[in-house]
């Protein structure tokens, strides 16, 4: 049998990028369903969109296992390794914790979506499609300008998403006199919040790939 040595020492473009891209893509179609799932009154469409969302959480887990396959094939690598498993490891938790928020609302049978759930989830997809647009440009690192502009928008997607959480919760304790009911929605409320987070963390990795290499 023969064998190639040369194989795992030429640089990986081809195989690295368009996972990121994928990752990325996934997140924001991710995004887009939760919102479609917070706006929808039919509990029909709901369960599909539910369904959705676990799909999309399943091909978003094989996309991270084939990166870190390819992470541990292969010697070269166009950033460091710890950045590459770090920045997909916070792309692949915002579809986790999207996932997580949405199967509390199924669990839990919340039909009657509260303004802030409708307001983080569009966040979420504000944040999604911002991070996309700058995991797109990481292939050559031509417009560092543009990637910095969208990760600037992370920071203060997530920012006015902590604002709304935290005025929700407020009011949460303030108005809701059924205890199970509070604790239903803050659990909801926190995984929503928490995607903004990982959208962040995903952001702060960007930002550090750009230090090293731009």
């Amino acid at each position: 049998m023969s064998l190639n040595i040369f194989q795992y020492f030429t640089p990986k473009d081809k195989k690295f990028f368009p996972l990121f891209e994928k990752a990325a893509a996934n997140v924001t179609a991710t995004s887009r369903v939760l919102v479609e799932l917070v706006n929808t009154t039919s509990p029909d469409k709901r369960r599909e969109l539910f369904r959705e969302i676990e799909r999309l959480e399943h091909v978003g887990d094989n996309i991270t296992h084939e990166t870190f396959n390819e992470l541990s094939a292969n010697f070269i690598t166009p950033f460091d390794r710890e950045d590459i498993h770090s920045l997909v490891s916070a792309i692949d938790d915002i579809v986790d914790y999207i996932h997580g928020a949405s199967k509390r609302m199924e669990l839990y049978k919340v039909e009657q979506m509260t303004p802030a759930i409708i307001k983080i989830s569009e966040l979420i997809q504000n944040g999604a499609q911002e991070l996309e647009v700058a995991v797109s440009e990481l292939r050559n690192l031509k417009n560092i300008t543009k990637i910095k502009e969208a990760t600037v928008r992370i920071n203060s997607i997530e920012n006015h998403a902590d604002d709304i959480f935290d005025i929700a919760i407020a009011k949460l304790f303030e108005e809701e006199k059924n205890a199970v009911e509070v604790i239903k929605m803050k659990d909801v409320l926190s995984m929503l919040e928490t995607a903004t987070d990982k959208c962040e963390d995903a952001a702060n990795v960007i930002n550090t790939i750009l230090i090293k290499n731009a």
